[in-house]
């Protein structure tokens, strides 16, 4: 039997939650049964999440992204309602870490998503250390780039901001919203940038700047942080732990 609290107190060392400046809470977000025994991870504690971890029997939801965020309404009504209705009914413990494990040199989400495409990952940057860059295993075209972001993470398409044939070796990343960041990637000096979502401005900075920009998806670039999380969480602990995945287009 593994107590909660070992469970997030090694969760919250391994992660270094003290460090991050967050919009989310890390950690404990609704408390459920004291003891853990198996768990589901998700990138998202939607309600399908919720209602998989109830079908698994599972004593813990463990996601990348929570339910409480700031600037966001504090009324716990409609879908929060439901949500979290779910877990205590059930005593689920929802637990979820957010920048923390974006930024994480081993299980990240940035570091995880390299591994997973065959990047060199060199070093780390911009605020909080949110941008990861490094280069390919070999050059490729930006339409060549995107094609294998497709294939690799199951999302197709994928969107290219550039030109087709425009040559890449040198890249920065970050998953998820990681939008904001394109002009420190600029600054980099890198052929191209990868994230999980674009905004209006991004598609003129890449046109002007001869930057490619990709958008291969939030959830799509978000999913493998969770899941070596989760395995390293069950493989210290010695409990059961599943994924949870979902077909989200965003």
């Amino acid at each position: 039997m593994t107590k909660r609290k070992e469970i997030l107190d090694w969760c919250a060392q391994q992660l270094n939650i003290v460090q991050f400046r967050d919009f989310s809470p890390n950690g404990l977000q609704v408390e459920g049964r004291d003891e853990v025994n198996s768990i589901v991870c998700a990138v998202t504690a939607s309600q399908a999440a919720i209602d998989f971890a109830v079908a698994q029997q599972a004593d813990m939801l463990l996601v990348h992204h929570g339910m409480f965020w700031k600037n966001e309404a504090a009324a716990i009504t409609g879908w929060k309602k439901r949500r979290i209705q779910t877990l205590l009914a059930n005593d689920i413990n929802l637990v979820g870490y957010h920048l923390p494990l974006d930024a994480h040199q081993q299980w990240g989400n940035n570091v995880q998503l390299a591994l997973r495409l065959g990047w060199q990952v060199d070093g780390c940057g911009g605020e909080q250390n949110l941008v990861q860059y490094g280069s390919l295993a070999q050059p490729l075209t930006a339409a060549e780039l995107a094609c294998q972001l497709e294939l690799s993470l199951g999302r197709v398409p994928v969107l290219l901001c550039a030109d087709q044939q425009q040559p890449v070796r040198r890249i920065a990343w970050c998953t998820g919203g990681g939008q904001g960041f394109f002009q420190y990637a600029i600054d980099m000096g890198v052929d191209a940038f990868i994230t999980g979502e674009v905004s209006e401005p991004q598609y003129h900075l890449a046109q002007e700047c001869g930057v490619a920009f990709i958008a291969a998806g939030h959830h799509a670039t978000e999913r493998y942080g969770i899941q070596a999380l989760a395995f390293a969480v069950a493989e210290q602990f010695g409990i059961k732990q599943q994924f949870f995945d979902e077909l989200n287009p965003a």
